[in-house]
């Protein structure tokens, strides 16, 4: 009945290492039922229901059971302690993580986790969930937690969704040279999770913003990510017990999400800063209820653009000039929206955007995503992709056959500047995939290829030669939801 037990335990997903516990004191010799849930901390009822699972295997004494003697090596692999890294050679590694981490953005409103608890975290979440086959997801990773737990546990999965393009690609190269699985995707969880992640993780982590706007934001993606009512958020959130209040305003944020406490492991995180909470915080583990999904949604509703403590995207930062928002009107004939790059444009209109509040990666995301007409993008003049010739030749690189662009430096003071993007009027396969960045990458490269082949090429034939050009996890995804790096990668296997 071996078959039996391991289709229950994989039910279970990420909660049956508590489950193999009770299967190896079974097989160790007669315990009774009392006896199982007292050591194990698992509830009667599932107790029961594995013994059933058992069937033929398992035999009862009075009020005992054991696995029979002569089925015992049976179970063997699923209760056998799985191979081991020291922790000094983890932390080893881990300090080689940190030692190349680009560092935390001050827009951002970061600080980075040390290496201890880069270990504590790995080894905390080996020891209570079963991680072999499942899929972890961090909102969010400047502390590296990902590159940590994979590199403990191989066979774990996880994907990365961040706003720092620097981060992405930090984590994409450092898990494909360790040959870690580990997929790197783009979101500002202001605007939306990437589709391709919503509703896939059994365990979400994240070290999200110390306000409780910021928490509210980040757990509620969390939300959205977990694919099964019996997933789980790890949160790491801490603040100052001078400051009491706020550390109530943020649980009773988590408390409006439907969330329940499961358990809070106090000062679990240490960081290189953050004195005034004591570089430290606290280990929340959140269970849902059944109200959980639909509060997240409306918690994304209700959002408010500032959710850090400080920097451009603070709760206390100013608005943006009014000469500089009538000069971007005046260049690009319309009234300037709020940022949008997640989902298509509607028609080919000339389009405005105020990006005073950019962290340094939406000018490059709204152009992506921006129609075939002119886009103009109010900025800080001090945006990295402007202000210096090798940012504005990056960027330019990146949207070439699409759009050409010029900048209107100095407004409002020297402090804002207005990029402007007219679109190309030569046709080609860069340009047919730029225009198509919300499509699955794969179809709009196929197509392309068709389109503009000089000879005729078949489905089969396109589809084959865009496999030899690109992962199939690249290909999978929507191009707008692809870090930069890879975004340009695949930009110049198109050329």
């Amino acid at each position: 009945m071996a078959d039996s037990v391991t289709s229950y335990l994989t039910a279970r997903g990420v909660h049956a290492r508590p489950l193999r516990a009770v299967v190896g004191l079974l097989s160790s010799g007669w315990q009774s039922l009392d006896d199982l849930v007292r050591t194990t901390a698992v509830p009667r009822r599932s107790v029961q229901e594995l013994i059933a699972a058992l069937g033929e295997d398992v035999e009862r004494d009075a009020d005992s059971w054991r696995v029979v003697p002569s089925r015992v090596d049976g179970y063997r692999a699923l209760t056998a302690p799985r191979p081991d890294i020291p922790d000094a050679e983890l932390a080893a590694a881990y300090e080689g993580y940190l030692t190349g981490v680009p560092a935390p953005s001050r827009a951002l409103d970061h600080v980075q986790a040390d290496a201890a608890t880069m270990l504590r975290r790995a080894r905390w979440l080996d020891q209570t969930y079963d991680l072999v086959g499942a899929r972890l997801l961090c909102v969010g990773d400047h502390d590296l937690t990902a590159l940590a737990v994979c590199t403990l546990r191989p066979e774990l999965s996880a994907t990365v969704v961040d706003v720092d393009e620097r981060l992405l690609e930090y984590v994409d190269k450092t898990a494909a040279a360790r040959g870690l699985d580990i997929q790197c995707r783009y979101a500002d969880f202001r605007f939306a999770l990437p589709p391709s992640t919503v509703g896939t993780a059994d365990l979400v982590f994240t070290d999200p913003p110390y306000t409780p706007e910021g928490m509210r934001l980040f757990l509620a993606r969390a939300i959205e990510s977990l694919r099964d009512p019996d997933g789980r958020a790890i949160v790491a959130y801490g603040y100052s017990d001078r400051t009491p209040a706020l550390g109530l305003k943020v649980q009773q944020e988590i408390q409006r999400l439907g969330l329940v406490f499961e358990a809070v492991l106090p000062a679990f995180n240490r960081y290189h800063g953050a004195q005034a909470v004591g570089s430290a915080s606290d280990l929340y583990v959140l269970q849902q209820t059944s109200r959980s999904s639909r509060l997240a949604e409306s918690a994304v509703r209700e959002l408010v653009s500032g959710i850090y403590t400080h920097g451009p995207q603070s709760i206390e930062s100013g608005g943006t000039p009014a000469a500089a928002l009538a000069e971007l009107t005046r260049l690009t004939g319309v009234a300037p929206t709020i940022p949008t790059w997640t989902d298509p444009p509607r028609g080919n209109n000339p389009c405005a955007y105020d990006l005073t509040s950019d962290p340094g990666s939406w000018l490059a995301r709204v152009l992506l995503a921006g129609p075939l007409s002119t886009v103009g993008a109010l900025v800080a003049n001090n945006h990295p992709d402007i202000s210096d010739q090798r940012g504005q030749q990056a960027l330019a690189e990146l949207v070439r056959g699409k759009y050409t662009l010029t900048y209107h430096r100095s407004l409002a003071g020297g402090r804002h500047a207005v990029v402007l993007a007219t679109p190309t009027p030569t046709d080609s396969p860069r340009r047919t995939i730029l225009t198509r960045v919300h499509g699955k990458l794969t179809n709009t490269w196929r197509e392309a290829l068709i389109t503009h082949s000089p000879t005729p090429l078949t489905k089969r034939e396109a589809r084959e030669q865009v496999a030899s050009l690109a992962s199939p996890t690249d290909l999978d995804e929507r191009l707008i939801d692809l870090p930069l790096h890879r975004i340009r990668t695949i930009l110049t296997s198109v050329d």
